[in-house]
């Protein structure tokens, strides 16, 4: 495999907690490089699914994709991320998003300005997860005076997820990746790492930042998901991560056929 083409899947939150174990060994004894979760309303929570995954497994990197921030207190991502990366450094990857904003009303966590909400939280957090004692005013994240008592030794990666222009453009200044929540065009694709680079730009920086493409895949095609996921890293993806379609109807057996049909066919090349 190119060292650059990074292979992941999701483990759904559909998928019952009681096989959650099943499908970590699927993907640590499988052979593939990440495994991702998804914190959606109102399944098993994010950190503790990754927790529990990065407990059973030795070598597999774990990615939480994403935790929406309304839901979150900053200073409880923060203490909760550091915890994982404290446990099992080098493992983790935590990204952050808007949630789904009929979930967040419907637990009354809506935010006016999701927008002011996720740069409130992302800055906040990534201070925090430097070691850096914060303090904030601002319209949805207060913070007097907070320090995290074990801070990573090591300050890591945030990622954000993204799709329209704005909150692209908010990630390539704030965070230090963007997770593309769905399957974009070859043209959507390079329009989004535009609205990133400019947020770059528009801050002034040029340390590296991690594009993660969350590509759907049909279990039954092994050739298909491996051609794609060579073509979207040709294209620029830092990490290719499957996902089931809609009517998957072995949600926890398609990391299985991630594991074991697509990924020797994209080592091959």
């Amino acid at each position: 495999m190119d060292p650059v083409t990074i292979l992941g899947a999701t483990c759904v939150p559909q998928v019952p907690p009681e096989r959650l174990r099943e499908v970590a060994r699927m993907a640590e004894d499988g052979g593939l490089d990440e495994l991702w979760l998804w914190e959606d309303c109102f399944w098993g929570g994010g950190i503790s699914a990754a927790s529990a995954v990065l407990a059973w497994t030795s070598r597999l990197r774990v990615g939480i994709g994403v935790l929406p921030v309304p839901l979150r207190n900053a200073a409880l991502t923060a203490m909760e991320t550091a915890m994982l990366h404290r446990l099992f450094p080098g493992r983790v990857m935590a990204g952050v998003g808007h949630g789904v904003q009929d979930w967040m009303r419907q637990v009354g966590a809506s935010a006016e300005s999701p927008l002011t909400l996720l740069r409130e939280h992302l800055t906040a957090l990534r201070a925090l997860l430097r070691g850096e004692r914060v303090t904030a005013d601002g319209r949805y994240v207060r913070l007097d005076d907070v320090a995290l008592g074990w801070p990573p030794q090591n300050a890591p990666a945030v990622l954000a997820a993204a799709r329209g222009p704005r909150t692209l453009q908010l990630s390539g200044e704030v965070a230090d990746g963007t997770i593309l929540d769905s399957s974009p065009t070859l043209e959507q694709f390079r329009a989004a790492r535009a609205q990133i680079d400019a947020g770059r730009a528009a801050a002034g920086r040029s340390d590296p930042h991690r594009l993660v493409l969350y590509l759907e895949a049909t279990a039954g095609d092994p050739h298909a998901a491996a051609e794609a996921v060579r073509s979207w890293a040709a294209a620029g993806a830092d990490a290719v991560v499957l996902h089931p379609t809609r009517d998957e109807a072995d949600l926890a057996g398609f990391v299985r056929f991630v594991a074991d049909q697509v990924r020797p066919l994209v080592e091959r090349g």
